[in-house]
Protein backbone atom coordinates (compact mmCIF):
# COMPACT_ATOMS: atom_id res chain seq x y z
CA UNK A 1 0.00 0.00 0.00
CA UNK A 2 1.15 3.59 -1.27
CA UNK A 3 1.57 5.89 1.85
CA UNK A 4 -0.88 9.31 1.52
CA UNK A 5 0.76 11.57 -0.02
CA UNK A 6 2.98 9.23 -2.63
CA UNK A 7 0.40 9.34 -5.82
CA UNK A 8 0.80 13.53 -5.83
CA UNK A 9 4.41 13.13 -5.08
CA UNK A 10 4.38 10.64 -8.14
CA UNK A 11 2.70 13.30 -10.78
CA UNK A 12 4.90 15.50 -9.68
CA UNK A 13 8.46 14.47 -10.60
CA UNK A 14 8.59 16.09 -13.78
CA UNK A 15 8.00 19.33 -12.35
CA UNK A 16 11.38 21.02 -12.05
CA UNK A 17 12.55 23.56 -9.85
CA UNK A 18 12.66 26.22 -12.82
CA UNK A 19 8.64 26.35 -13.22
CA UNK A 20 8.29 26.62 -9.70
CA UNK A 21 10.40 29.67 -9.98
CA UNK A 22 8.47 30.51 -13.41
CA UNK A 23 4.74 30.54 -11.06
CA UNK A 24 6.25 32.20 -7.86
CA UNK A 25 7.23 34.58 -9.91
CA UNK A 26 3.87 35.10 -11.79
CA UNK A 27 2.04 34.86 -8.20
CA UNK A 28 2.78 37.01 -5.51
CA UNK A 29 15.30 43.10 -1.73
CA UNK A 30 44.52 54.70 2.68
CA UNK A 31 43.39 50.92 1.59
CA UNK A 32 42.85 48.61 4.20
CA UNK A 33 41.71 45.44 4.73
CA UNK A 34 38.54 44.68 4.58
CA UNK A 35 36.78 44.04 8.02
CA UNK A 36 36.29 40.51 9.62
CA UNK A 37 34.48 41.73 12.54
CA UNK A 38 34.16 44.54 15.15
CA UNK A 39 37.30 46.13 15.52
CA UNK A 40 38.83 44.93 12.07
CA UNK A 41 38.57 48.14 9.79
CA UNK A 42 35.38 50.83 9.42
CA UNK A 43 33.77 50.12 5.65
CA UNK A 44 30.41 51.06 6.92
CA UNK A 45 32.39 54.58 7.85
CA UNK A 46 31.70 57.64 6.21
CA UNK A 47 34.23 57.45 3.20
CA UNK A 48 35.84 60.07 1.40
CA UNK A 49 34.12 62.28 -1.56
CA UNK A 50 35.07 59.76 -4.23
CA UNK A 51 35.63 61.24 -7.60
CA UNK A 52 33.32 59.35 -10.20
CA UNK A 53 36.68 57.47 -11.96
CA UNK A 54 37.22 55.34 -8.23
CA UNK A 55 33.59 55.10 -7.52
CA UNK A 56 32.29 54.09 -10.94
CA UNK A 57 32.47 50.18 -10.28
CA UNK A 58 29.82 50.19 -7.31
CA UNK A 59 26.60 48.86 -8.05
CA UNK A 60 23.23 51.53 -7.00
CA UNK A 61 21.55 49.14 -3.76
CA UNK A 62 18.38 48.54 -6.13
CA UNK A 63 20.16 46.82 -8.90
CA UNK A 64 22.59 44.81 -6.82
CA UNK A 65 19.29 43.30 -5.31
CA UNK A 66 17.86 43.06 -9.06
CA UNK A 67 20.78 41.57 -10.25
CA UNK A 68 21.46 38.54 -7.27
CA UNK A 69 17.46 37.69 -8.19
CA UNK A 70 18.23 37.57 -12.06
CA UNK A 71 21.47 35.40 -11.02
CA UNK A 72 19.35 32.68 -8.65
CA UNK A 73 17.21 31.98 -11.88
CA UNK A 74 19.77 31.46 -14.25
CA UNK A 75 21.26 29.28 -11.73
CA UNK A 76 18.18 27.05 -11.21
CA UNK A 77 17.71 26.74 -14.99
CA UNK A 78 21.48 25.63 -15.51
CA UNK A 79 20.81 23.13 -12.31
CA UNK A 80 17.74 21.75 -13.23
CA UNK A 81 17.20 21.00 -9.57
CA UNK A 82 14.66 17.92 -8.58
CA UNK A 83 11.86 18.76 -6.35
CA UNK A 84 12.15 16.51 -3.06
CA UNK A 85 9.92 14.66 -1.20
CA UNK A 86 9.69 15.95 2.64
CA UNK A 87 8.13 14.89 5.61
CA UNK A 88 5.66 17.15 6.76
CA UNK A 89 8.03 17.71 9.76
CA UNK A 90 10.96 19.12 7.71
CA UNK A 91 8.53 21.28 5.03
CA UNK A 92 8.22 24.09 7.33
CA UNK A 93 9.32 27.05 5.06
CA UNK A 94 9.89 25.33 1.86
CA UNK A 95 7.41 25.82 -1.57
CA UNK A 96 5.32 23.18 -2.75
CA UNK A 97 6.28 21.92 -6.15
CA UNK A 98 3.00 19.87 -6.99
CA UNK A 99 -0.07 21.63 -6.84
CA UNK A 100 -1.15 20.06 -3.25
CA UNK A 101 -4.83 17.80 -4.21
CA UNK A 102 -7.16 16.32 -1.70
CA UNK A 103 -6.20 12.41 -1.21
CA UNK A 104 -9.23 12.29 0.55
CA UNK A 105 -12.95 13.81 1.27
CA UNK A 106 -12.62 16.35 4.19
CA UNK A 107 -14.41 15.22 6.19
CA UNK A 108 -14.50 11.82 5.39
CA UNK A 109 -16.92 11.21 7.25
CA UNK A 110 -20.42 12.34 8.38
CA UNK A 111 -19.20 14.33 11.81
CA UNK A 112 -20.87 16.52 14.71
CA UNK A 113 -19.83 19.93 14.86
CA UNK A 114 -20.29 19.89 18.32
CA UNK A 115 -20.55 18.09 22.04
CA UNK A 116 -24.62 16.94 22.15
CA UNK A 117 -26.83 14.63 21.04
CA UNK A 118 -27.71 13.41 17.72
CA UNK A 119 -31.56 13.16 16.93
CA UNK A 120 -33.60 11.27 14.49
CA UNK A 121 -37.24 13.15 13.96
CA UNK A 122 -38.89 15.15 15.83
CA UNK A 123 -38.56 15.03 19.98
CA UNK A 124 -39.27 14.73 22.21
CA UNK A 125 -36.24 12.06 21.72
CA UNK A 126 -35.28 9.00 24.28
CA UNK A 127 -32.02 9.06 24.50
CA UNK A 128 -29.92 5.55 24.16
CA UNK A 129 -27.66 4.53 27.13
CA UNK A 130 -24.09 4.12 24.80
CA UNK A 131 -22.57 7.15 23.56
CA UNK A 132 -20.51 8.39 20.19
CA UNK A 133 -16.74 9.55 20.68
CA UNK A 134 -14.58 10.39 17.92
CA UNK A 135 -12.49 7.72 16.97
CA UNK A 136 -14.74 4.84 17.39
CA UNK A 137 -16.28 2.77 14.34
CA UNK A 138 -19.73 3.89 12.85
CA UNK A 139 -22.60 3.93 15.58
CA UNK A 140 -25.64 1.86 15.05
CA UNK A 141 -28.49 4.04 12.89
CA UNK A 142 -30.66 6.01 14.52
CA UNK A 143 -34.83 5.43 14.51
CA UNK A 144 -37.27 8.44 14.34
CA UNK A 145 -37.42 9.86 18.03
CA UNK A 146 -34.20 8.43 19.33
CA UNK A 147 -31.43 10.55 20.19
CA UNK A 148 -27.10 9.65 21.27
CA UNK A 149 -24.90 11.56 23.42
CA UNK A 150 -22.52 12.82 20.39
CA UNK A 151 -18.55 13.90 20.89
CA UNK A 152 -17.31 16.76 18.12
CA UNK A 153 -15.81 15.09 15.97
CA UNK A 154 -17.93 11.44 15.85
CA UNK A 155 -19.58 9.46 13.31
CA UNK A 156 -23.06 10.67 12.81
CA UNK A 157 -25.15 8.01 12.83
CA UNK A 158 -27.21 6.68 9.79
CA UNK A 159 -30.30 8.47 9.47
CA UNK A 160 -29.58 11.33 12.05
CA UNK A 161 -31.53 14.32 11.21
CA UNK A 162 -29.64 17.03 13.34
CA UNK A 163 -27.55 17.67 16.27
CA UNK A 164 -28.51 19.24 19.38
CA UNK A 165 -25.89 21.33 21.37
CA UNK A 166 -25.45 19.74 25.16
CA UNK A 167 -26.85 23.67 26.31
CA UNK A 168 -29.70 23.39 24.03
CA UNK A 169 -31.07 20.35 25.40
CA UNK A 170 -32.78 19.43 29.15
CA UNK A 171 -34.05 15.96 29.99
CA UNK A 172 -36.83 15.02 32.14
CA UNK A 173 -37.97 13.14 35.04
CA UNK A 174 -38.52 10.61 32.66
CA UNK A 175 -35.10 10.75 31.21
CA UNK A 176 -36.42 11.89 27.93
CA UNK A 177 -34.30 14.93 25.50
CA UNK A 178 -36.07 18.21 24.83
CA UNK A 179 -35.34 21.18 23.13
CA UNK A 180 -34.99 24.71 24.31
CA UNK A 181 -34.85 26.15 20.91
CA UNK A 182 -35.60 24.78 17.44
CA UNK A 183 -34.12 22.28 15.73
CA UNK A 184 -33.18 22.68 12.05
CA UNK A 185 -32.36 19.92 10.25
CA UNK A 186 -28.92 19.26 9.47
CA UNK A 187 -27.93 21.49 12.62
CA UNK A 188 -24.54 21.28 13.61
CA UNK A 189 -23.57 18.27 10.82
CA UNK A 190 -20.75 18.40 8.90
CA UNK A 191 -21.25 16.39 6.11
CA UNK A 192 -18.59 14.37 4.24
CA UNK A 193 -16.89 16.71 1.58
CA UNK A 194 -17.97 19.90 3.25
CA UNK A 195 -14.63 21.42 2.53
CA UNK A 196 -13.23 19.17 -0.28
CA UNK A 197 -13.70 16.76 -2.19
CA UNK A 198 -11.31 13.63 -3.21
CA UNK A 199 -8.85 15.22 -6.11
CA UNK A 200 -9.67 18.64 -5.48
CA UNK A 201 -6.89 21.32 -5.72
CA UNK A 202 -6.14 22.83 -2.88
CA UNK A 203 -3.50 24.71 -3.22
CA UNK A 204 -1.35 25.59 -6.48
CA UNK A 205 2.38 25.42 -7.11
CA UNK A 206 4.60 28.07 -5.44
CA UNK A 207 2.32 28.20 -2.47
CA UNK A 208 4.58 28.51 0.95
CA UNK A 209 4.71 25.72 3.48
CA UNK A 210 3.28 27.58 6.60
CA UNK A 211 1.93 25.89 9.60
CA UNK A 212 -1.28 25.70 8.50
CA UNK A 213 -0.05 24.61 4.77
CA UNK A 214 1.27 21.58 6.69
CA UNK A 215 -1.86 21.48 8.94
CA UNK A 216 -4.03 21.00 5.59
CA UNK A 217 -1.87 18.79 4.01
CA UNK A 218 -2.01 16.31 6.94
CA UNK A 219 -5.87 16.40 7.35
CA UNK A 220 -5.31 15.76 3.49
CA UNK A 221 -3.80 12.32 3.86
CA UNK A 222 -0.10 13.73 2.96
CA UNK A 223 2.65 12.36 4.70
CA UNK A 224 5.15 14.04 2.14
CA UNK A 225 5.14 17.06 0.21
CA UNK A 226 6.63 17.22 -2.59
CA UNK A 227 8.75 20.56 -2.47
CA UNK A 228 11.74 22.78 -3.98
CA UNK A 229 14.75 21.86 -2.12
CA UNK A 230 16.38 24.49 -0.16
CA UNK A 231 19.54 25.79 -1.38
CA UNK A 232 22.61 24.21 0.30
CA UNK A 233 25.00 27.51 1.29
CA UNK A 234 28.49 27.42 3.22
CA UNK A 235 30.00 29.79 5.33
CA UNK A 236 33.77 29.94 5.54
CA UNK A 237 34.59 32.82 8.19
CA UNK A 238 37.82 34.55 7.81
CA UNK A 239 40.57 36.09 9.90
CA UNK A 240 43.36 34.90 12.29
CA UNK A 241 41.87 37.67 15.20
CA UNK A 242 38.82 35.70 15.76
CA UNK A 243 38.17 34.01 18.99
CA UNK A 244 35.42 31.43 19.50
CA UNK A 245 35.05 31.77 22.93
CA UNK A 246 35.64 33.61 26.24
CA UNK A 247 36.35 37.85 26.24
CA UNK A 248 38.33 39.56 23.73
CA UNK A 249 42.34 40.02 24.57
CA UNK A 250 45.87 40.40 23.20
CA UNK A 251 43.98 42.32 20.13
CA UNK A 252 41.97 39.54 19.34
CA UNK A 253 38.30 39.60 19.43
CA UNK A 254 34.92 37.32 19.47
CA UNK A 255 33.56 36.63 16.54
CA UNK A 256 30.30 37.32 15.81
CA UNK A 257 29.61 36.53 12.29
CA UNK A 258 30.03 32.58 13.08
CA UNK A 259 27.22 32.13 15.60
CA UNK A 260 25.14 34.84 13.99
CA UNK A 261 25.12 33.89 10.08
CA UNK A 262 23.66 30.05 10.30
CA UNK A 263 20.30 31.02 11.64
CA UNK A 264 19.82 33.72 9.99
CA UNK A 265 20.32 31.55 6.48
CA UNK A 266 18.03 29.25 7.79
CA UNK A 267 15.45 31.82 8.37
CA UNK A 268 16.23 32.96 4.50
CA UNK A 269 15.55 29.41 3.33
CA UNK A 270 18.82 27.87 3.39
CA UNK A 271 20.31 24.31 4.18
CA UNK A 272 23.56 25.14 6.10
CA UNK A 273 25.95 22.45 5.26
CA UNK A 274 29.50 24.08 6.89
CA UNK A 275 30.62 26.62 8.71
CA UNK A 276 34.41 26.61 8.41
CA UNK A 277 36.87 28.64 9.80
CA UNK A 278 40.11 29.37 7.32
CA UNK A 279 41.64 32.66 8.67
CA UNK A 280 43.99 34.84 6.96
CA UNK A 281 44.88 31.91 4.41
CA UNK A 282 44.49 32.47 0.81
CA UNK A 283 45.48 28.77 0.02
CA UNK A 284 43.05 27.67 2.54
CA UNK A 285 40.17 29.82 0.92
CA UNK A 286 40.65 28.89 -2.53
CA UNK A 287 41.13 25.13 -1.55
CA UNK A 288 37.60 25.82 0.69
CA UNK A 289 35.49 27.50 -2.13
CA UNK A 290 37.04 25.35 -5.02
CA UNK A 291 35.88 22.09 -3.13
CA UNK A 292 32.75 23.29 -2.21
CA UNK A 293 29.44 22.03 -4.70
CA UNK A 294 26.91 24.18 -2.49
CA UNK A 295 25.09 26.46 -4.29
CA UNK A 296 25.71 29.57 -2.47
CA UNK A 297 29.17 30.05 -0.56
CA UNK A 298 28.88 33.04 1.92
CA UNK A 299 32.75 34.56 3.41
CA UNK A 300 32.90 36.98 5.91
CA UNK A 301 35.66 39.65 5.47
CA UNK A 302 38.47 39.93 3.01
CA UNK A 303 36.22 41.87 0.20
CA UNK A 304 38.54 44.89 0.32
CA UNK A 305 42.21 45.10 -1.50
CA UNK A 306 44.62 45.35 2.32
CA UNK A 307 47.39 42.74 2.47
CA UNK A 308 44.99 40.12 3.97
CA UNK A 309 42.38 40.49 1.81
CA UNK A 310 42.52 37.31 -0.40
CA UNK A 311 38.64 37.51 -1.67
CA UNK A 312 39.46 38.97 -4.50
CA UNK A 313 42.48 37.50 -5.62
CA UNK A 314 40.93 33.88 -4.88
CA UNK A 315 37.71 34.81 -7.12
CA UNK A 316 40.55 35.69 -10.02
CA UNK A 317 42.60 33.08 -9.62
CA UNK A 318 39.51 30.78 -10.56
CA UNK A 319 38.25 32.86 -13.20
CA UNK A 320 35.06 33.66 -11.20
CA UNK A 321 32.27 36.37 -12.95
CA UNK A 322 32.23 39.40 -10.60
CA UNK A 323 28.17 40.29 -10.88
CA UNK A 324 28.23 42.93 -7.89
CA UNK A 325 31.86 44.48 -6.95
CA UNK A 326 30.62 46.75 -3.83
CA UNK A 327 27.25 48.29 -4.03
CA UNK A 328 26.50 52.32 -3.56
CA UNK A 329 24.84 51.11 0.58
CA UNK A 330 25.96 51.78 3.78
CA UNK A 331 26.77 50.05 5.85
CA UNK A 332 28.25 47.10 3.28
CA UNK A 333 29.77 48.92 0.50
CA UNK A 334 32.43 46.24 -0.32
CA UNK A 335 29.91 43.66 -0.54
CA UNK A 336 30.11 41.17 -3.41
CA UNK A 337 28.70 38.65 -5.48
CA UNK A 338 30.51 36.37 -8.09
CA UNK A 339 29.34 33.63 -10.10
CA UNK A 340 31.99 30.53 -9.63
CA UNK A 341 30.01 28.08 -12.17
CA UNK A 342 26.35 28.33 -13.70
CA UNK A 343 25.10 26.77 -10.88
CA UNK A 344 26.95 28.64 -8.04
CA UNK A 345 27.72 31.91 -6.49
CA UNK A 346 29.46 33.58 -4.03
CA UNK A 347 28.10 36.17 -2.22
CA UNK A 348 31.66 38.20 -0.21
CA UNK A 349 29.78 39.65 2.78
CA UNK A 350 32.12 42.29 4.56
CA UNK A 351 32.93 41.03 7.66
CA UNK A 352 31.68 44.19 9.86
CA UNK A 353 28.40 42.40 11.97
CA UNK A 354 26.16 45.29 10.18
CA UNK A 355 27.73 45.45 7.92
CA UNK A 356 27.68 42.26 6.91
CA UNK A 357 23.66 42.17 7.88
CA UNK A 358 23.36 44.78 4.72
CA UNK A 359 24.82 42.62 2.71
CA UNK A 360 22.89 39.64 3.81
CA UNK A 361 19.71 41.50 3.11
CA UNK A 362 21.23 43.14 -0.31
CA UNK A 363 22.40 40.21 -1.88
CA UNK A 364 21.83 36.71 0.04
CA UNK A 365 18.14 37.38 0.50
CA UNK A 366 16.97 37.69 -3.00
CA UNK A 367 19.37 34.53 -4.14
CA UNK A 368 18.44 32.38 -1.84
CA UNK A 369 14.81 33.21 -1.71
CA UNK A 370 14.53 33.16 -5.65
CA UNK A 371 16.69 29.52 -5.25
CA UNK A 372 13.90 28.62 -2.92
CA UNK A 373 10.88 29.66 -5.08
CA UNK A 374 9.94 31.44 -2.47
CA UNK A 375 7.72 34.43 -3.01
CA UNK A 376 8.87 38.10 -2.61
CA UNK A 377 7.85 40.08 0.42
CA UNK A 378 5.46 42.95 -0.39
CA UNK A 379 7.23 46.13 -0.04
CA UNK A 380 5.73 48.57 2.27
CA UNK A 381 6.86 51.87 3.68
CA UNK A 382 6.04 53.55 6.92
CA UNK A 383 6.97 57.31 8.13
CA UNK A 384 10.24 57.41 9.91
CA UNK A 385 9.36 58.97 13.56
CA UNK A 386 12.98 61.01 13.24
CA UNK A 387 15.02 62.61 11.12
CA UNK A 388 17.64 60.20 9.69
CA UNK A 389 21.38 61.89 8.01
CA UNK A 390 22.17 60.05 4.81
CA UNK A 391 25.16 59.44 2.99
CA UNK A 392 25.94 61.83 -0.12
CA UNK A 393 25.58 58.91 -2.59
CA UNK A 394 24.76 55.45 -0.89
CA UNK A 395 21.77 54.32 0.57
CA UNK A 396 21.98 53.65 4.08
CA UNK A 397 19.64 50.84 5.79
CA UNK A 398 19.06 51.92 9.00
CA UNK A 399 17.41 49.37 12.55
CA UNK A 400 14.35 50.18 13.20
CA UNK A 401 11.26 49.35 15.47
CA UNK A 402 7.97 49.72 13.90
CA UNK A 403 5.92 51.71 17.03
CA UNK A 404 1.91 53.11 15.92
CA UNK A 405 2.54 53.02 12.11
CA UNK A 406 5.85 54.83 12.16
CA UNK A 407 9.45 53.51 12.58
CA UNK A 408 11.74 54.70 14.63
CA UNK A 409 15.35 54.65 14.11
CA UNK A 410 17.76 53.10 16.82
CA UNK A 411 21.23 54.48 18.28
CA UNK A 412 24.01 51.80 17.79
CA UNK A 413 23.90 51.53 14.01
CA UNK A 414 27.40 51.85 12.98
CA UNK A 415 28.73 49.14 10.85
CA UNK A 416 30.52 47.42 13.75
CA UNK A 417 27.45 47.43 16.23
CA UNK A 418 25.04 45.13 16.67
CA UNK A 419 23.32 46.29 19.53
CA UNK A 420 20.39 48.66 17.30
CA UNK A 421 19.53 45.86 14.73
CA UNK A 422 19.73 42.96 17.71
CA UNK A 423 16.50 45.42 19.29
CA UNK A 424 15.34 45.89 15.67
CA UNK A 425 12.05 45.40 13.72
CA UNK A 426 13.21 45.93 10.44
CA UNK A 427 15.73 48.35 8.76
CA UNK A 428 14.88 51.76 6.82
CA UNK A 429 16.16 51.88 3.42
CA UNK A 430 17.20 55.39 3.86
CA UNK A 431 18.23 57.12 0.45
CA UNK A 432 21.00 59.41 -1.06
CA UNK A 433 20.92 62.91 1.33
CA UNK A 434 19.02 61.26 4.01
CA UNK A 435 15.34 61.40 5.52
CA UNK A 436 13.10 63.99 7.67
CA UNK A 437 10.72 63.24 9.95
CA UNK A 438 7.88 61.91 8.53
CA UNK A 439 9.40 61.24 5.23
CA UNK A 440 8.11 57.35 4.34
CA UNK A 441 10.73 55.01 3.69
CA UNK A 442 10.83 51.80 2.79
CA UNK A 443 11.06 48.80 5.28
CA UNK A 444 12.63 45.45 4.98
CA UNK A 445 11.50 43.19 7.78
CA UNK A 446 14.17 41.04 9.86
CA UNK A 447 13.28 37.30 8.79
CA UNK A 448 12.24 36.33 12.57
CA UNK A 449 10.29 40.06 13.25
CA UNK A 450 7.81 39.56 9.82
CA UNK A 451 5.47 37.33 12.00
CA UNK A 452 5.97 34.92 8.96
CA UNK A 453 7.34 31.15 8.90
CA UNK A 454 11.53 33.05 9.20
CA UNK A 455 10.55 32.38 12.88
CA UNK A 456 12.25 28.48 11.77
CA UNK A 457 15.72 28.14 12.00
CA UNK A 458 15.64 24.31 11.64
Amino acid sequence: MTSPGTRADTEAEDLDVEEALALVKENPGPAHRGPAHPGRGGHGAPAPHHPADAHHRATPWPEARATAERAARAAARAARRTPVAVPLDAALGLTLAAPLAALTDLPSFDTSAMDGWALAGPGPWEVRDEGVLAGHAEPAPLTDGEAVRIATGARIPADTTAVLRTEHGRTDERGRLHPIREVGHGQDIRPRGQECRSGDQLLPVGTLATPAVLGLAAAAGYDTLTAVPRPRVDVLVLGDELLTEGLPHDGLIRDALGPMLPPWLRALGAEVRAVRRIGDDAKALHRAVTASDADLIVTTGGTAAGPVDHVHPTLRRIGAELLVDGVEVRPGHPMLLARLKDDQHLVGLPGNPLAAVSGLLTLAEPLLRTLAARPAPEPYTLPLRDAVHGHPYDTRLVPVVLRDEGAVPLHYNGPAMLRGVAAADALAVVPPGGARSGQEAELLDLPWAAGGIGVCFT
